[in-house]
């Protein structure tokens, strides 16, 4: 029993690797709940652009970064567990990021929700950056919290509420990824809980904000 939790708590970790979530984050708003502005002829165009320019900045350009510093030695592990090892990787994510939110807002000209969205996950990561020179923050749950972020936001910009089932999946998740965390003896409780709490500060603040001056 304890080795199979291991292994699921290990399939958890990789499937919400934080990288993969603004992905994750895009087809969700562009697939499963699309704005109406997206439904129009020709839409799919734009969809296929935001979904693989996502994909290609914020998790391609990150990873190639990372396997590159794996082949020189600056990078133990994928996951890069050790906490003095993230610095220079996250600051290629970072970058990544920064060309992710000018497709949106300069190129694509997203909705608002998607382009805050987009620069909080953004800022989340430079916090995090900032963060992990002094203590290990989780960066796993800092995605999985702008992912529910990201999905609060959504809500309030379309005024589309998703069922409860959506919510309850949503939550589970976050305490499974939790779990899967303090399993692996990754992180602290305190670690993971202010992870998933600066994620959806960054995500979902910045648009209230927004709407609220717009």
């Amino acid at each position: 029993m304890s080795k199979a939790l291991d292994i699921v708590s290990k399939a958890l970790s990789i499937l919400f690797y934080p990288l993969f979530i603004p992905t994750y984050g895009m087809v969700l708003f562009c697939c499963a709940l699309p704005h109406p502005a997206m439904l129009a002829p020709m839409a799919w165009v734009w969809t296929a652009i935001a979904v693989g320019g996502t994909f290609l900045l914020t998790v391609v350009l990150p990873l190639t970064a990372i396997f590159l510093l794996r082949r020189r030695g600056k990078v133990t592990d994928l996951q890069i567990e050790k906490a003095k090892e993230r610095t220079l990787p996250y600051l290629y994510a970072v970058t990544g990021f920064g060309f992710w939110c000018y497709l949106l807002i300069s190129v694509l000209h997203a909705p608002l929700y998607i382009c805050s969205v987009a620069v909080g996950a953004t800022v989340a990561l430079g916090v995090v950056t900032v963060i992990n020179k002094r203590w290990k923050i989780s960066a796993h749950l800092t995605g999985f919290g702008g992912f529910t972020g990201g999905l609060m936001s959504y809500c309030l910009g379309t005024g589309i509420m998703p069922s409860w089932g959506v919510i309850a999946l949503c939550m589970a998740l976050s305490l499974l990824l939790m779990y899967a965390r303090l399993r692996l003896r990754a992180h602290t409780p305190e670690q993971v809980a202010a992870g998933w709490l600066l994620g959806i500060a960054c995500t979902f603040i910045p648009y209230c904000i927004v709407s609220y001056v717009v």
